[in-house]
């Protein structure tokens, strides 16, 4: 089979097309001959070496869809034949792929592959942001950084979902346009004004209820004073790296500052189906819409990543094996 493998950390340079044996899946593990596969930051962080990875060279990517082939030993819930995707398997930019049975989410049938795998992680990360972490509902105002990514259009048409009233950010009135599309209320591009003031202006100096805020350094301190008193404040992500250190008490005053992944949200096979089964019920009835950026082929995974480091993609970017 084809993997894309890093042989070292570094720059998208070091991905690379390797042949390697069809694996066979061990006790409690399905084979997935894989469709699509979905791209993310957290390729990116364990490429780069910001994430530990058990040994090199390593196959990238973690998330993807297709149709079961193999199970292993001791594997009831999940058969041949079966359509799955998943999040959080070890190496997916590859033809094949093994996934622990337990992480399998089975795809309705209205769903084409390309959306099954656009949906797990980043709908999830959504869909625990503006449900679970603060619930979003009537009345509340969320700021999300990145709105025209793929966890911001998402978490936006979530909030809207729940009856808020969404502000986001984000550097082009291209991307401005594909939010406002989304359901956003107010798009502020950050590349022509402040974001805190804008905030503060159209919230009558009060400012948000929630803001989630994937980029990290760069937005963290503007995040807290956009948010109110006794406001919440996710970072989920770090973009343009880790936030700087800073002293809780004078930075926060009384606000709630949460860090989050989604590993701590979809632990057992329960919170798994539950979280994902929404999400894809939500897209399966027209609710939902994950906007995919582009489709590319296995052998151009370096190009995919340098597309979203340079964050020139709006929404989901994936891979055709």
């Amino acid at each position: 089979m084809r993997a894309v493998r890093f042989h070292q950390h570094g720059g998208p340079e070091v991905l690379q097309v390797d042949e390697l044996p069809t694996p066979e899946p061990a006790p409690g593990q399905i084979r997935v001959a894989l469709a699509a596969v979905g791209i993310n930051y957290i390729d990116i962080y364990l490429r780069t070496g910001l994430y530990p990875v058990p040994s090199l060279p390593a196959v990238a990517g973690k998330e993807g869809a297709g149709i079961v082939e193999a199970v292993g030993p001791g594997v009831v819930d999940v058969a041949v034949g079966q359509r799955v995707a998943f999040w959080d398997a070890d190496g997916s930019y590859a033809d094949q792929v093994l996934v622990a049975a337990e992480r399998a989410i089975p795809v309705p049938p209205e769903l084409d592959f390309a959306l099954a795998a656009a949906l797990p992680l980043q709908g999830m990360t959504a869909h625990y942001l503006t449900r679970t972490i603060r619930p979003l509902g009537p009345g509340d105002t969320v700021l999300i950084h990145a709105v025209a990514g793929g966890v911001g259009l998402l978490a936006t048409q979530m909030a809207k979902l729940a009856g808020a009233e969404v502000l986001g950010t984000c550097s082009t009135e291209e991307k401005a346009a594909i939010a406002r599309s989304a359901g956003a209320d107010h798009v502020i591009l950050y590349t022509q004004t402040d974001f805190v003031d804008s905030v503060l202006a159209k919230t009558a100096g009060r400012g948000v209820d929630l803001v989630l805020d994937s980029v990290g350094r760069a937005t963290f301190e503007g995040s807290v004073r956009a948010t109110r008193e006794r406001g919440h404040i996710v970072v989920f992500g770090q973009s343009s790296g880790e936030p700087d250190p800073i002293r809780p008490r004078r930075i926060l005053g009384s606000r709630t500052l949460t860090s989050a992944s989604l590993f701590a949200y979809a632990r057992d096979r329960e919170e798994l189906l539950e979280r994902a089964g929404e999400v894809f019920r939500w897209a399966a009835e027209g609710k939902l819409e994950a906007r995919i950026d582009r489709v590319l082929p296995l052998d151009q995974a370096a190009e995919a990543h340098r597309l979203l480091e340079s964050r020139r993609t709006s929404g989901k970017l994936l891979l055709r094996p």
